[in-house]
């Protein structure tokens, strides 16, 4: 027998996934049945192969072949390449039999299934290449002995049900539940329960012993059963009454409201019947399945193994759970988008209103015209309006030119059209081509600066050792110097060779090659510039591209995750004043006029702290344009933003400092108000308290957690300042007091500044350890303290690869929590009180003696 098990593909229902049944093949009818399990005795449904083809694709899948009838495409699934091609042929063999012999041709079916497959192809005169070779029968997932095997198990319970076949999978499952022949009657009706309601004693000693030691399940299968058999023999037994009541009625009437009392009766009982089969389908289905978990837990050798089988069962339970919030979820958002549709539909049904109201009312303007054109014709008396044979022949003559007209006017656009799509598709060319030269540009343009950047860093290296040289060859290498130095691209740009693509200033004014006294740092700040623009040209269309879009694309900001990793990877100039405007107005409340009273009052009344302002405007952000000179148009506003704040926050006043973060506040935001909000939200909401106070208490503190976490995440590079008794603290101090200005480029800058704003001081954690792992290994190669601190002072200004440092911040460091960090501020804080205490009590003491010893 051709039988087995196959994956069923099912096309219906809510669950559409593979299902496994047991297929079994009809020699008589030349149908392929199918069953749920080999055990069953009603097929779920069969495929006719008399008028099937067969098919298998490459692309569907190992396993996969299809049967398609004229009614329907049936999917099937082999558990290998074998077991395919093997049910594949035996259809095919079986369904030519098939056909012989009703053809009436001499062919048996051992002769098709023993003989070779080319001896049938030879004497069918086909030709045997054109056949597969025969393949081995897979005997362990099909035939007779597959039967015995357990089913393949499926993900969930339920997945194995047929939907499309309740009353079948009632019968089977009964029946496999049961396994009793008193639960089958002659006339093979599985709800034959006349034998249970009438003859319960025939139940042996071993069916009372398994019902009781099986499941609560079967038993309230058992009970809802008899339950029913009980109702139909009771409602039985009341029909013949209700037929004697109907022969004892004599009127017409009477009989007619009898008939349709029992109309509603029977009615009622189909209904309740109904609801008994949906009942017992699913009762049966639980008993079922809870039957095999409970022969399961009581095979279980151990109790672990009984425990397993419980956290099975409750992973299991979670699993529907979450299966079920998803179809819940699903399910409104389609309520939803019915609603949506629905009220489309009414608009359209609206609009198709008002165009069947337009079109009636110009039937009706039409049929005026016509009833008036009517009585003018027929009014022999109207000679006035009567239109004469001349005038239609010229009207009808207007009518052709217009129709001539019209066809050249079509032909016309025709060509119209042809000529803008030949012109549209040049211009797209031409616009690809563009671009493809302008990417290959900027290529060709960072490969320049690299070429360039390494240039001068071998001319530096020859300065390094032109004390060895002779002195014909140190003068050219000091003259090769200084022209690379003194090169400017206006020089290019007079030879046509715009090739340096390094500008005097960025977009917000700073120097990109910044003027330093030594010649040695002159030619690396050159370096520097050369290799920032490098990257930025190399990224520009793979990396910023992609991220000014999804900038493009956001709307209404609001916090998310999303968000949050847009401002991380950097924002764009274009938006950069709109989200720190945001950022701060989240934070700050804006009283009225607040910032003007303060202005008035910082006019009438001079602060202590204006003296040290003055001294300290001319040194603020020396390497921008716009603060260079004591005339630069923004030292007037930084200078009110500093006085405004001073009043604000009389505890603090001014601290040196705060006139760098008012700085590029100003640079970014422009307008001084919203400068001034940008650093009281910095002050007062971002740092902690009395980090800007008089005695910097929490920066110190600050200082003593950042050499924690340094040991934490840099355990070699600690070891190494700790063996050159190098104190980290004099480099760090003012990156955590300023958040890096004037020790980052501005570009890397103002991409801290981005996250910062909006995180909090984690993030100058972040990249203050970022910025030692991007140098470690330079760093681990000095072995001298005195070089290690003249490198400590510059090598911020030489990390060029923003991108990197901002996965090294936030993804290589596994970065610490908030949380964390407020713990170790309170260890330090109370750490740093007590020693301070300390410090008053010896102060107090020495004091205290002098006075004692007298002058």
């Amino acid at each position: 027998k051709l039988c087995g098990y196959l994956n069923k593909l099912g096309i219906k229902g809510p669950i559409k996934t593979w299902k496994s049944r047991w297929f079994f093949y009809d020699e008589n009818k030349c149908h392929l049945l199918y069953y749920r399990t080999a055990q069953d005795v009603n097929p779920l449904g069969a495929i006719d192969l008399s008028s099937a083809s067969l098919d298998c694709k490459l692309e569907n899948g190992e396993g996969i072949f299809e049967i398609r009838t004229p009614n329907r495409v049936f999917t099937l699934k082999a558990i290998s390449k074998q077991a395919m091609m093997y049910w594949l042929q035996q259809l095919q063999m079986r369904r030519w039999e098939f056909c012989n012999a009703l053809t009436r041709f001499p062919v048996g079916s051992s002769q098709l299934v023993n003989e070779p497959l080319l001896g049938r192809t030879s004497r069918s005169d086909v030709d045997h290449e054109d056949f597969l070779p025969p393949v081995k029968t897979p005997t362990e997932a099909v035939g007779l002995k597959a039967a015995s095997l357990p089913a393949p198990q499926t993900s969930t319970a339920l997945q194995n049900i047929s939907l499309k076949h309740p009353w079948t999978e009632i019968q089977n499952t009964v029946y496999n539940i049961c396994g009793s022949k008193q639960l089958w009657g002659n006339n093979g009706n599985v709800f034959n329960f006349d034998e249970f309601q009438e003859h319960p004693e025939n139940l042996d000693e071993e069916q009372e012993a398994e019902m009781e030691a099986g499941c609560e399940g079967e038993r309230a299968c058992y009970c809802s059963v008899l339950n029913w058999a009980r109702k139909a023999k009771w409602r039985n037994s009341a029909s013949p009454g209700l037929a004697e009541e109907l022969h004892r009625e004599r009127s017409p009437v009477d009989k007619v409201s009898v008939l349709q009392q029992q109309i509603l009766t029977l009615t009622e009982e189909v209904k309740s019947q109904k609801e008994l089969v949906k009942l017992l389908h699913k009762a049966l289905e639980a008993a079922q399945q809870e039957k095999r978990v409970s022969s399961m837990y009581l095979t279980a050798a151990e109790d672990k193994d009984r425990l397993e089988l419980v956290r099975h069962k409750v992973r299991q339970i979670a699993d529907l759970t979450s299966r079920m919030e998803a179809l819940e979820k699903e399910k409104k958002e389609l309520e939803q988008t019915l609603t949506l549709k629905e009220s489309h539909i009414q608009e359209l049904k609206d609009h198709v209103q008002l165009l069947m109201e337009k079109n009636h009312a110009k039937q009706q303007v039409i049929m005026a015209l016509t009833e008036q054109m009517t009585r003018e014709l027929s009014d022999p008396l109207q000679e006035t309006n009567t239109i004469t044979v001349e005038t239609l022949y010229k009207q009808q003559e207007e009518i052709e030119h217009l129709k001539d007209d019209i066809d050249a006017y079509k032909t016309q656009n025709q060509f119209l059209n042809s000529e803008i799509h030949q012109v549209t598709r040049l211009w797209t060319g031409v616009a690809e081509n563009e671009k493809a030269l302008l990417m290959k540009c900027a290529c060709l343009q960072a490969q320049n600066c690299k070429m360039e950047s390494k240039y001068l860093m071998v001319l530096r290296k020859l300065q390094e050792a032109v004390p060895l040289l002779p002195n014909s060859h140190a003068e050219l290498v000091r003259n090769l110097i200084q022209e690379a130095l003194q090169w400017d691209a206006k020089e290019g740009a007079e030879e046509g060779l715009n090739l340096n693509p390094v500008s005097e200033y960025d977009e917000y004014g700073f120097m990109t090659v910044p003027e330093y006294e030594v010649e040695d740092w002159k030619l690396l700040a050159k370096i520097q510039a050369l290799e920032i623009k490098s990257n930025n040209l190399r990224s520009q269309e793979v990396v910023e591209k992609p991220l000014r879009d999804r900038w493009n694309s956001v709307g209404e900001l609001s916090p998310s995750a999303e968000l949050k990793s847009l401002i991380r990877s950097g924002i764009p100039v274009e938006h950069r004043q709109r989200v720190w405007g945001w950022i701060v107005s989240r934070h700050c409340s804006h009283p009225p006029d607040h910032y003007q009273r303060l202005l008035r009052q910082s006019e009438s009344t001079e602060h202590p702290a204006c003296r040290q302002i003055e001294l300290d405007l001319p040194r603020t952000l020396t390497n921008n344009k716009h603060f260079s000179s004591p005339t630069s148009p923004l030292i007037p506003k930084l200078r009110r933003v500093l006085l405004a704040f001073s009043w604000h926050n009389p505890a603090i006043g001014y601290c040196q400092g705060l006139n760098r973060l008012a700085a590029i506040a100003l640079l970014v935001l422009e307008d001084e108000e919203s400068a001034f909000w940008c650093l009281v939200h910095i002050v007062e909401n971002l740092m902690p308290a009395d980090y800007y106070s008089n005695t910097l208490i929490t920066s110190q503190v600050d200082q003593r957690v950042f050499k924690d976490f340094l040991s934490e995440k840099l355990p070699r590079l600690t070891a190494h300042f700790e063996h050159h008794r190098i104190d980290v603290s004099l480099i760090t101090f003012n990156w955590f007091l300023v958040a890096f200005v004037d020790s980052l480029v501005s570009d890397i800058l103002l991409r801290v500044w981005d996250a910062f704003l909006y995180e909090g001081t984690k993030v100058i954690f972040r990249y203050a350890l970022a910025i030692f792992k991007y140098n470690e290994e330079e760093i681990l190669r000095i072995h001298d303290n005195v070089e290690i601190y003249q490198y400590l002072r510059f090598f911020t200004r030489m990390i060029v690869d923003g991108r990197k440092l901002m996965n090294i911040a936030f993804n290589d460091l596994n970065p610490f929590p908030m949380k964390l960090l407020r713990n170790r501020r309170t260890m330090h804080r109370e750490e740093m009180e007590t020693e301070l205490c300390e410090l008053e009590q010896i102060k107090a003491a020495y004091v205290k003696e002098r006075a004692e010893q007298g002058p």
